[in-house]
C-alpha cells in the first residue's frame, strides 16, 4: 500500500496559482468573446477548427477529436450552431454513416470578425504580460505536460 505524497508548500503554491490564473483567464476571455461577438467559447471553437480546414469542411469525428468532446456534446452545439446559420451538416460522401461539419458563409464572417478581437484580448491579458523568455519556459512547461498526457504534438502546438 503506498502513501500520499502530498504537495509541499511550493509545489502546492505554484499549483494552486496556475489554477486560479487558468479560471480567472478563460473567465475574463470568455466574457470578451461574448460581448465582442456574441460567440461562445464552444462556437469560436467550432469555427476555428472549420476556419482552418481545408474548404471549410470537416468530418464531424475529426471535429470532436480536435475539440476533444464527446460525439452528442458535439451533436447538440452543432444543431444549435446550424440553427443560427453558422454551419450546415453534410452526409459523408465516403461513409453512410458520418457527417461533414461545413462552415457557411454566416460562419466565416462571424469567425472573421471574431478572431482579431480576441487575439488582441489574449495578447493583452496574457502573452504581453510575459516576457520572451517566460513565453519559452512556459512552451516548454506546455509541451513537457501534454506529451506526459499522451498528447501528440499537431498542427500549431508542433
Amino acid at each position: 500500500m503506498s502513501t500520499t505524497h502530498w504537495l509541499d508548500p511550493d509545489e502546492q503554491r505554484t499549483w494552486r496559482r496556475y489554477m486560479r490564473m487558468q479560471i480567472h483567464l478563460q473567465r475574463r476571455l470568455s466574457q470578451q468573446l461574448q460581448y465582442d461577438s456574441g460567440l461562445s467559447d464552444a462556437d469560436f471553437g467550432v469555427l476555428v477548427n472549420l476556419s482552418e480546414a481545408e474548404d471549410g469542411r470537416l468530418r464531424a469525428f475529426a471535429l470532436a477529436d480536435d475539440l476533444k468532446w464527446e460525439k452528442s456534446r458535439l451533436s447538440h452545439h452543432l444543431t444549435r450552431m446550424q440553427k443560427r446559420g453558422l454551419v450546415t451538416r453534410e452526409d459523408c460522401e465516403t461513409d453512410a454513416r458520418g457527417a461533414v461539419v461545413v462552415l457557411t458563409p454566416d460562419g466565416r464572417t462571424a469567425i472573421d470578425r471574431a478572431a482579431p478581437l480576441h487575439v488582441a484580448e489574449v495578447r493583452e491579458l496574457f502573452i504581453d504580460a510575459l516576457s520572451a523568455e517566460q513565453r519559452r519556459s512556459l512552451d516548454d512547461i506546455c509541451a513537457t505536460v501534454l506529451v506526459g498526457l499522451g498528447s501528440p504534438m499537431t498542427g500549431a502546438d508542433a
